[in-house]
């Protein structure tokens, strides 16, 4: 049977392709699935911080950063060479959230959001709102490739050519040749501010993963149980559609019953050679925590 249509994979396509193959060939992933009860944090999300401009994955997104302070060991890379069996653990202080972003070209593309350790809510939505303001202006092809002879270079001061932008500038003959400005359109395309445009620092991956799949179809019904880690990174955390569900709660007067309350599934993977589950309960607990009192997120609003 003939294709209905065929495609070369563009730049953004192979790093995505030779990212994913590393992170399934290298890393051994465990995953786990929590889904905690959002009812009352839904409530106070509805009645007074939409009202604000807020949205729900900045409440979310929020949420991970300070329960990842809680849990420095998710927020670290890990360097390991399965030869030598040597290797090393890196917990990072800045937490840097790679963030998977749909682009006006329809590109589905990750940024990374720089240092939110302390950002407020209304901060992180105006830093996500430039973030989309500066990819109107931004050719996706041009900055991947940026990154990709940026790292090449680098393998190449180190004597290594085994990289990511190896394997895609190696194609540079053919009809797979990778697509990006040259001379004049090169010129017109640099001269527009850094500050309209991404350049290569805001797509480089950040030190862990937040995808929401729950934001491109909120009426989703079904869970992300597994994603994939980024190589250099330990945790991945996959946010789900917030749905209604029955659950056991405990009524006015003590005893338990079965209610209609809303969830939301987090699906957090780790790297099993530098973390063990127990790495994750802080988190965990945390968060616990909070949606226990969900009137504490309200102090996260613009502190």
């Amino acid at each position: 049977m003939l294709p209905i249509k065929t495609e070369l994979l563009t730049i953004q396509r192979k790093i995505v392709a030779w990212t994913t193959t590393k992170s399934w060939r290298e890393i051994p992933h465990v995953s786990f699935t929590y889904e905690p009860d959002v009812t009352e944090l839904f409530n106070i999300y509805r009645d007074e911080i939409k009202p604000l401009g807020l949205s729900l994955n900045v409440v979310i997104l929020k949420l991970i950063i300070e329960g990842l302070k809680r849990a420095k060991s998710m927020n670290g890379e890990i360097i390991y060479n399965r030869i030598t069996a040597k290797g090393k653990v890196l917990t990072k202080d800045e937490i840097s959230i790679s963030m998977p972003m749909i682009f006006p070209s329809g590109e589905m593309m990750t940024v990374r959001l720089h240092e939110v350790n302390n950002m407020s809510m209304s901060q992180l939505r105006n830093y996500i709102i430039d973030i989309r303001r500066r990819s109107n202006s931004t050719n996706t092809n041009e900055v991947m490739y940026d990154i990709a002879k940026g790292q090449l270079i680098e393998q190449m001061k180190k004597g290594h050519i085994i990289s990511q932008g190896a394997k895609i500038l190696i194609n540079q003959i053919g009809s797979n040749r990778p697509e990006h400005f040259r001379g004049k359109k090169k010129r017109e395309y640099e001269s527009i501010p850094a500050t309209d445009r991404l350049i290569p620092k805001d797509l480089i991956p950040g030190t862990v993963t937040v995808s929401n799949v729950g934001s491109l179809y909120p009426s989703l019904r079904g869970n992300m149980n597994l994603l994939e880690i980024l190589p250099g990174q330990v945790c991945a955390i996959g946010l789900n559609a917030v749905q209604d569900k029955p659950m056991v709660i405990e009524n006015a007067s003590g005893e338990k019953e079965i209610a209609i309350r809303k969830t939301i599934g987090f699906c957090i993977a780790f790297d099993h050679r530098a973390i063990d589950f127990n790495d994750i309960i802080p988190f965990i607990k945390y968060l616990d925590e909070i949606l226990a009192e969900p009137k504490k997120v309200l102090e996260w609003i613009n502190n």
